[in-house]
């Protein structure tokens, strides 16, 4: 791999949230430039204007038409609006909308044409953000479609824990007619690869939880844990998938169980996000695992009740861009791995 550091894009996300203080905090840390060179799809107004908000003057971009001009050991900003825009701290506004995806639009496309090795998105809200060109629920959603892939997973990730979950954004009455033998497998087997390819884990353990309250007490509280869970956890392990479960939910992250995994598979947004942002703190991010392309985020929303107060952390910002880096050399060194054993296998 070349000694050229890793060009991290950063998309602005709601401009009215706490993405721009997050990102300016996060840059005062000195050994940002030193390991990486960050690239921000934003606006000059609004970085200024949230610079001049919380007297930030330590921290001077390198402006750049296109990521094409960008410069190392600097802090790049592509201003991708002329628009005088209207920064209202706190506020959903259609115009913050506009930018969040115009902001994601184009670093999307600079990724995909390698201007930039990875990205790292700031937190948008889901309906300002909704358009003709944007119809999904979140972030994973829109980038598993630009990427061609059927099914992403959004892998929660701090330290040794690591969750995902079988149903995402969906209403809680949908989620167990959204539960099948399928999904569960499908999860599993991209858990797995991620473990392998992004997090150097070569023989993966993985815990499966069960939907229902004790899972389904032998299908006295519910049938699914036992009719569907089980034969998915079953035949995941026939394809040499070290699975385990079902594991009742609450006493499964009560009694620390979950650090004797590698990761952990909920079968709902809040069944793994809660016990998650509980143990991680701040210093959990997302990952979009089952990508081409490395994708991680801060592990929280817009906030819109902090922004513009100064007091949101960047901590989990933080995290997300070093580990974009971390996941993208993994991935680059196996890769070359396993290139390099077919290469001596085909010689053989």
């Amino acid at each position: 791999m070349s000694n050229e550091k890793i060009r991290v894009g950063i998309t602005l996300g709601d401009m009215n949230g706490v993405g721009p203080e997050i990102i300016l905090k996060a840059l005062e840390d000195n050994r940002i430039l030193q390991e990486f060179t960050p690239v921000i799809y934003g606006s000059n107004r609004v970085m200024n204007f949230y610079k001049k908000l919380y007297d930030i003057s330590n921290i001077t971009f390198q402006g750049a038409k296109s990521a094409e001009d960008i410069v190392h050991k600097k802090a790049n900003l592509i201003s991708i609006t002329k628009d005088d825009l209207n920064i209202e701290p706190g506020v959903v506004t259609a115009a913050a909308g506009k930018l969040a995806f115009e902001s994601l639009k184009l670093a999307v496309s600079d990724l995909a044409s390698n201007k930039i090795d990875v990205l790292v998105t700031g937190p948008i809200n889901k309906k300002n953000i909704q358009s003709k060109d944007f119809a999904f629920p979140g972030h994973t959603e829109y980038l598993a479609k630009y990427s061609n892939v059927d099914e992403a997973l959004m892998l929660m990730c701090a330290e040794g824990l690591r969750v995902g979950v079988v149903t995402g954004h969906i209403p809680l009455k949908d989620v167990s007619e959204k539960i099948s033998q399928e999904g569960i497998l499908s999860k599993l087997n991209a858990i797995h690869k991620s473990l392998q390819l992004d997090f150097s884990v070569q023989k993966p353990r993985i815990a499966v939880l069960g939907l229902n309250p004790h899972a389904g007490d032998d299908g006295l509280l519910g049938s699914e844990d036992k009719e569907v869970i089980v034969p998915a956890i079953n035949a995941a392990r026939e394809q040499n998938i070290f699975a385990i479960g079902p594991y009742a939910a609450d006493g499964f992250f009560a009694s620390g169980n979950w650090k004797n995994f590698d990761a952990v598979l909920a079968m709902y947004h809040d069944q793994g996000l809660i016990p998650f942002k509980t143990l991680a703190g701040d210093r959990g991010i997302n990952f979009t695992a089952g990508l081409p392309i490395v994708r991680t985020s801060p592990a929280h929303g817009t906030a819109y009740d902090i922004a513009g107060k100064g007091s949101a952390s960047e901590e989990s910002f933080r995290e997300a861009l070093f580990s974009a880096c971390d996941i993208y050399r993994r991935r680059t060194e196996n890769r070359q791995l396993t290139a390099n054993a077919l290469e001596v296998s085909e010689k053989e």
